[in-house]
């Protein structure tokens, strides 16, 4: 692992000393990040980039990569709208995304574009649900589009278009039966396919070549995800794929390297790798393209634009890392490298990366929050933009690092560990912090603010790669099908006690927390693992696992209830008694330790009615529970001031029930 220190070449530099007595307040963790959405332009000229103000508003700004200090400011949001994404249309046009925070559910979403020099601005779709496209006679005149529409992707090839998908429903369920895909002129705001003829049923995702041809398609249906394939000029759709979506060994499509070949992610000795697959043969190659020992590969790809070729992948693994197949992209990140040898600094290209003056390094590492550098390919150069997070001391942020441990039953258990900064006169407190999903991956070798913070407190924090979730072979995710409350719970008491034997954890003083999955972990951690921890902190969790099929206002679709859920957790007919078991509604009497629960009124996704369900019974024999309602917020807090305040609520309540605890 790398240990952090401080770029030297960062004109926005933070100040080296001795770690501060009193640990950083949580808004310099939790606060919106000061510098985000960075993007270089297709030819590179220029670098666009978000700026957080301490009243709320955001900046969304250009500037010369020649120069820096020429910039303009293409919009400023309200205090009420954060902006989510900015994409570079062409050289002269930048599109956004802009979120209105007062509505609070997935979507909602705005989309804008104008010219670099703030000039002909177009609303090109409205978040709002109320608006409706202007029709005259039986054709549509081009005016804002509605709601149903969202931005999918730039189309590389210099003109004013974008990609827009637009989402269908079924009139039962709350999410998309299926989409289409639509080119949308962003100064006129015409319409018009972007393919033609029917396509398969029931798509949720879609995959476009390097000419911005949508060609592949992925669908799921009665519980199976299929993929399909379309050549560039045919309307004609032929099956890639069939299989069960969570059982079934095969394979799924990751990306295009110009317009026929096609990259996949296929099973290899027990671990996803990345293969070839031959669309003129259907057929995958028999060894992988790139394969990690211990890890299902997980990879982003950089493509040059101009020549549509693949250049390298960026990749995680136990950290991050780049695997380059373009020499002269290689030899770039040696240079930046030796510039910056401790920490992890990814390249990022413009569209025409090999002729473009510069390239966009971000540098990070466990200790330091993203800050972003302009690499000035001619001169060598690195010239600082900025940093997410500017008021973090690399100094006062704990050292972390990856492990492995095993469970009761012998499984090896992958986990990170962040310490305290400092040297530890003994055993400390500790936080299992527990990701939601559960089937995903929940940590990396990188920049974590809730580790980080919990760290610079002086608390150990464990976070297991528990079984059932991804990113560590099938085998790993296999093992925690319908094990909710069972052997996924016993990995993270595992965890805690595998802590305690390295000599980090004061057995005396462990606690336990997470959200939604991670929530519901904490819970049945309390009740079945009551002699390890000793308190528990849980927010937007799932508290009983009926409820997760017969709350109506859920957003769960009836792909996710009749099949998703049953494949992961179980059957709501046939697994009533193991339910109950594992169900922390059921068991709210048997738990008694301190408890802070944290829920958003808007929640759809776990619905408050779990919070309200358990709070009530928990209270009747728990008089050490408390609870915090968001009215504005759902399943997770957007907005900074909700952030900030319940992590401080967070490190009161440790404090007192954890860390000064006898």
């Amino acid at each position: 692992m790398k240990t952090s220190l401080l770029s030297l070449f960062l004109s926005l530099s933070l100040s080296v000393g001795l770690a501060q007595a009193t640990a950083p307040g949580a808004e310099h963790f939790f606060q919106t990040p000061q510098l985000s959405h960075v993007a270089l332009s297709p030819k590179g000229g220029y670098v666009a980039s978000v700026t957080a103000t301490p009243n709320g508003v955001s900046l969304l700004s250009v500037r010369n990569t020649s120069d820096l200090s020429q910039y303009k400011i293409i919009i400023r949001t309200t205090d009420q709208e954060v902006i989510t994404a900015v994409h570079w249309i062409n050289e002269n046009r930048i599109g956004f995304t802009i979120k209105n925070l007062r509505v609070e559910f997935d979507g909602n979403l705005d989309e804008i574009a104008a010219d670099r020099d703030g000039s002909n601005v177009v609303h090109l779709i409205s978040g709002n649900w109320t608006h409706q496209r202007e029709n005259t006679g039986s054709s549509i005149k081009a005016h804002t589009l509605t709601a149903d529409y969202e931005f999918y992707g730039v189309t590389h090839d210099g003109s004013d278009d974008i990609l827009v998908q637009k989402f269908s429903w079924n009139n039962i369920d709350r999410t998309p039966d299926h989409s289409r895909i639509y080119r949308l002129n962003t100064r006129n705001r015409q319409l018009r396919g972007a393919l033609e003829g029917a396509q398969p049923g029931a798509v949720q995702w879609w995959m476009t070549d390097t000419y911005d041809v949508p060609r592949v398609v992925m669908s799921q249906k009665n519980g199976r995800c299929i993929s399909s394939y379309r050549r560039a000029n045919d309307t004609e759709w032929r099956e890639l794929e069939n299989g069960g979506c969570y059982l079934d060994s095969r394979f799924s499509p990751a990306f295009f390297d110009g317009d026929d070949t096609l990259y996949v992610n296929a099973g290899h000795k027990g671990y996803i790798a990345l293969f070839r697959y031959d669309l003129q043969a259907m057929k995958m190659d028999k060894q992988p393209f790139i394969s990690v020992p211990g890890f299902d590969f997980n990879g982003v790809p950089e493509i040059d634009y101009t020549s549509h070729r693949l250049l390298g992948i960026h990749l995680q693994t136990d950290a991050g890392t780049t695997y380059w197949l373009n020499p002269a992209m290689k030899a770039e990140q040696a240079k930046v490298d030796a510039m910056l040898p401790n920490t992890t600094n990814t390249i990022h290209c413009a569209d025409d990366c090999l002729q473009a003056p510069v390239a966009l390094v971000v540098t990070s590492s466990d200790r330091q929050p993203p800050q972003y550098i302009i690499y000035h390919r001619a001169s060598g150069k690195l010239e600082g933009l900025g940093a997410e997070h500017p008021d973090i001391q690399v100094e006062q942020m704990g050292l972390r690092d990856f492990h492995h441990y095993k469970a009761r039953d012998g499984r090896s258990i992958p986990a990170y560990v962040t310490l305290p900064p400092g040297k530890a006169s003994g055993p400390l407190p500790a936080v299992v912090l527990v990701h939601g999903g559960p089937t995903v991956r929940g940590a990396y070798w990188a920049w974590d603010s809730e580790a980080q913070f919990l760290a610079s407190r002086g608390y150990v924090v464990i976070q297991p790669e528990f079984r059932g979730g991804t990113g560590f072979g099938s085998d790993h995710f296999k093992a925690g099908l319908k094990q909710w409350g069972l052997t996924m719970q016993d990995d993270l008491a595992d965890a805690a006690q595998w802590a305690v034997q390295q000599g980090w954890a004061d057995p005396k003083r462990i606690g336990i927390m997470g959200a939604s999955y991670g929530g519901y972990a904490t819970l049945m951690g309390l009740i079945k693992h009551s002699e390890i921890f000793r308190c528990g902190v849980e927010w937007a969790g799932v508290t009983d696992i009926g409820l997760r099929f017969d709350t109506p206002y859920s957003d769960a679709s009836q792909e996710t209830l009749n099949y998703s859920l049953r494949t992961l957790i179980g059957d709501p007919d046939k697994d009533t008694e193991l339910w109950r078991k594992s169900s922390p509604l059921a068991r709210a009497a048997e738990l008694k330790q301190p408890l802070l629960i944290a829920h958003g009124v808007e929640d759809v996704r776990v619905p408050i009615v779990h919070a309200n369900r358990f709070y009530d019974a928990v209270k009747r024999g728990n008089s050490n529970v408390e609870m915090i309602t968001y009215p504005n917020e759902g399943h997770g807090w957007r907005h900074e001031d909700n952030r900030i305040a319940f992590w401080q609520r967070v490190d009161a309540f440790l404090e007192k029930n954890l860390k000064q605890a006898p």
